[in-house]
């Protein structure tokens, strides 16, 4: 069975790293066959120091996800790469869900999404996930790609401090066919609760517009810093 790399960028997040760790060797099919790289943007916090002590390999790099996720892929020994945001748990059986996947020939795609906790609005846009459109993806939702793929499409640019997740997955939409795994994610709300659920979707929804209109990424992450960050 071919290795999985799972690659997680971590900034500041000691609330979550531990308890996503120990969800990964509890839900996985196979954990032997699984390879965990953290790698940290600088976190001021006591991140490093739990990596340290759950003897999970990890790396320093420059703060941004981009940077950090290249970081990763750099590192990486697995044939799979599985990119996942440090307070997003995947699914049961996760592991065997994109192994299964691959060897169907899908090289890139990722889970359904569902908010914890949650509510009518969240339960909306979580349900557009299902949909295979590059409109409806996003980090959170995780992404499995092939390391032969990522490599061919030069990883994320690393120009976009942020929304570099869509811009990567609208590049893979124009090569490869993506698949939609059934099983859902469970992704953490924490971000609506401190912003406001309205507020914050709607700068989404303004950055997601700046994109399609030509906004290069230095626009979008200004737009981030005055309405989001």
């Amino acid at each position: 069975m071919s290795l999985l790399s799972i690659i997680i960028p971590v900034l500041n997040e000691e609330n979550n790293i531990l308890k996503l760790l120990e969800h990964l060797k509890a839900a996985s099919f196979d954990f032997n066959n699984i390879e965990i790289i953290c790698v940290d943007g600088g976190s001021t916090d006591q991140t490093i120091v739990q990596l340290k002590n759950s003897e999970i390999p990890f790396k320093i790099s420059k703060k941004g996800r981009a940077l950090q996720m290249n970081a990763g892929a750099e590192m990486a020994k697995g044939k799979i790469l599985y990119f996942l945001h440090a307070d997003t748990l995947p699914p049961k059986h996760f592991d065997l869900h994109i192994r299964n996947a691959v060897l169907k020939n899908w090289q890139a795609g990722c889970f359904r999404m569902q908010f914890a906790p949650s509510n009518l609005f969240l339960d909306f846009f979580a349900f557009l996930a299902q949909f295979n459109l590059p409109i409806c993806r996003g980090g959170d939702q995780s992404l499995f790609i092939t390391k032969s793929l990522f490599d061919s499409n030069y990883g994320f640019n690393t120009t976009y401090k942020i929304y570099e997740d869509v811009e990567f997955t609208n590049r893979l939409y124009k090569h490869v066919n993506f698949k939609i795994l059934k099983s859902k994610v469970i992704t953490s709300s924490r971000r609506y609760q401190q912003k406001g659920f309205l507020k914050l979707q709607y700068h989404f929804g303004i950055i997601h517009l700046k994109n399609l209109l030509g906004k290069g990424p230095n626009d979008l992450h200004n737009y981030y810093q005055k309405y989001i960050a």
